[in-house]
């Protein structure tokens, strides 16, 4: 959606406005070799002075200003010197833009100015759009360097306030202040997220003035895999009242800012009358209800594609069903506008759902209304159960949501009564990894061998866009997320998914499988990839959460048939490990007669969010399955 599509391009500035340099900065700032040896310790870059100040004196007017001094000590932080704005023509003006870079010693090496800057749309990035982007990058010769960024805007559109996000990670801060000037009348707010900070409060010219200051804040190295949202200090910020585009709006609650979006809503979901006699046409054989909805989502799938449309009030408003229709394309507001109008024609009630997307996201605070929102579903809520439906994914199974929306609160809209609900968490038996692996042995230690891969859920995902790249690049992907020996011959064949379930092929030979060969013996691992192959580092203390995308259930079931002229010598040992939230299990069998050892793993994880209390023990277990991966079976020549 347009706000959070403009955000990313505006690299989390937080605030800007006038009277930048009204601010006195002491020369020293500019000077790297200045910094507190305090600050320095497991930081990257350095924020000497940070300025931010937003004022509101009624809806729909949002003056910003922003400036910052930031050393930047090493290449890890060299994004810092890189700036891309993003910006409406048609809403905003952007009264100043300079960036100034200054050496070690403070010395001004560069100056650039906005005619310095690419000024491109923004469709490279999101498809059709109005929006256009301003980008710099200054290329760092030596380390550390000091730059200075300025900027001041006048936006005409905006629902919220957005934040102030003061800290990255890997980030001191010497100084930050943020300022808010607004007019009590329009019903400011603001929340601390993993910060206690308090404003101090005053009033001027009858507006309510707030300010923030943090001072000599130490970097912080974040742990791994935990999302930012859950670590690093900020303040959200709201208005109850709005003005976008023109449209008057409410965040009193969540009530109210649903019904702004239903009257978005309200004359683009109705499709012609023929077309809705077809659609009746289509389904009046089918039965029941949920696969009435089963058979038109998998109808639009096949009709239509995703393009993003941002422009004006498009960035919120849905396109009519009836341009979805006939051009065969939408973004995710226009496809699942279109999907409810294809319900509608056959009088299965639906509601349309905004929702903040990505792999483990943060939801929406239920007591915090604003605009955190990037994408819109489609819930049908059923006799017997509800469904809920990805409409911008032509390959997505029915009633399949995944990790990107999954297990969070969405707004469902509904005239009159909007409200957060819950979307479903998947359990690890939809998330399903399933191989079947034939693998013949050849006396010179070469192999071949054939592969079915069954997956569903987020597995199926991952392969869902193998048809669309080359050969090479099918082997090159599926060799890095399997982790499997480069094959001399490599083939892989697709066959058509069903009920959720996508199944490919896979031929390889090898001129060499074997991993050892040693005068008589031959030295395998059993097995052409593993089940699980992540290890984790041993940690004192781990004080966060360790999320996982998704809780997965896989199975592998390997036949190695044995070289003519050889016998198993040694065997691996049947392993069984027991984790709080999961399992591994693998066990070997020679069957003499067919001279084959046959293997079946299983590997479960039923929960992708694991306790920072249990972070010691998973790392033993998965430390253990290392060790049980690297066991060796053994063949012997026959004498």
């Amino acid at each position: 959606m347009k706000r959070i599509l403009f955000f990313f391009l505006l690299l989390l500035i937080s605030a800007q406005g006038n009277n930048v340099l009204a601010q006195t900065i002491s020369p020293d700032l500019y000077k790297a070799l200045t910094i507190p040896d305090s600050l320095l310790k497991k930081a990257n870059s350095v924020v000497r002075y940070s300025f931010d100040k937003l004022e509101v004196r009624e809806s729909g007017k949002l003056l910003k200003t922003h400036h910052q001094i930031t050393a930047i000590l090493n290449e890890k932080a060299e994004d810092e010197a890189e700036w891309s704005l993003g910006y409406d023509p048609k809403a905003d003006k952007i009264h100043k833009v300079e960036i100034v870079i200054y050496d070690q010693a403070g010395k001004q090496v560069k100056k650039y100015k906005r005619g310095d800057m690419y000024d491109i749309t923004a469709s490279s990035w999101v498809g059709l759009t109005d929006n256009r982007s301003m980008h710099l990058k200054h290329s760092i010769p030596s380390y550390p360097i000091t730059v200075e960024f300025i900027y001041e805007s006048l936006e005409k559109s905006y629902l919220d306030l957005s934040s102030w996000d003061y800290q990255s990670n890997e980030q001191a801060i010497q100084y930050a202040k943020f300022e808010v000037l607004v007019n009590p009348a329009l019903g400011f707010r603001y929340k601390n997220r993993n910060s206690s900070i308090k404003p101090v409060k005053s009033t001027v010219d009858d507006l309510d003035h707030y300010v923030w200051e943090v001072k000599n804040l130490q970097a912080i190295k974040p742990e791994e895999h935990v999302p930012a949202w859950k670590t690093m200090a900020r303040v959200d910020m709201a208005i109850n009242h709005f003005q976008y585009d023109g449209y008057e709006g409410s965040f009193e609650n969540w009530k109210s800012f649903g019904d702004w979006i239903s009257n978005l809503n309200k004359e683009v979901n109705t499709l012609s009358p023929e077309r809705v006699l077809a659609i009746k046409q289509m389904t009046d054989s089918i039965k029941s209800d949920r696969e009435k909805v089963k058979f038109l989502y998998q109808y639009m799938q096949k009709n239509t594609r995703y393009v993003s449309i941002q422009l004006g009030i498009g960035g919120f408003k849905p396109f009519p069903a009836t341009f979805v229709d006939t051009k065969k394309y939408g973004d995710c507001k226009a496809l699942s506008n279109y999907m409810y109008s294809l319900l509608k024609a056959v009088n299965i009630p639906a509601n349309y759902a905004v929702i903040r997307a990505a792999a483990n996201n943060e939801a929406a605070d239920p007591d915090f209304p604003n605009s955190p929102f990037n994408h819109a579903i489609l819930c049908v809520p059923l006799q017997k159960d509800t469904v809920w439906l990805e409409c911008t994914s032509q390959t997505q199974a029915f009633g399949n949501l995944g990790g990107f929306t999954e297990n969070r609160n969405a707004l469902l809209i509904s005239e009159g009564g909007s409200k957060l609900v819950n979307t479903p968490k998947s359990k690890m038996e939809e998330n399903m990894f399933n191989t079947e692996v034939d693998i013949n042995l050849s006396p010179e230690g070469g192999a071949i061998a054939k592969i079915k891969l069954n997956t569903t859920g987020e597995f199926r995902f991952l392969y869902d866009g193998m048809t669309a790249i080359k050969n090479d690049e099918q082997k090159q992907y599926l060799m890095r997320t399997l982790k499997f020996k480069q094959p001399s011959v490599f083939e892989l064949k697709h066959t058509q998914d069903v009920d959720g379930v996508k199944q490919m092929n896979m031929d390889l030979e090898y001129e060499q499988f074997a991993d050892i060969i040693s005068g008589d013996k031959m030295f395998y691992k059993p097995a052409v990839f593993n089940l699980w192959n992540v290890t984790l580092p041993i940690v004192e203390k781990r004080i966060n959460d360790y999320y996982f995308e998704y809780p997965m259930k896989n199975y592998g079931k390997t036949t190695l048939n044995l070289p003519e002229g050889y016998v198993v010598e040694t065997m691996p040992t049947n392993v069984s490990l027991k984790f709080s939230y999961g399992s591994y299990e693998v066990k070997f069998a020679y069957d003499a007669v067919k001279n084959q050892v046959v293997s079946e793993a299983k590997f479960n994880l039923t929960n992708h969010v694991i306790p920072a209390a249990k972070y010691t023990e998973m790392q033993t277990y998965f430390n253990d399955i290392a060790k049980a991966n690297g066991k060796k079976l053994i063949l012997k020549k026959k004498v």
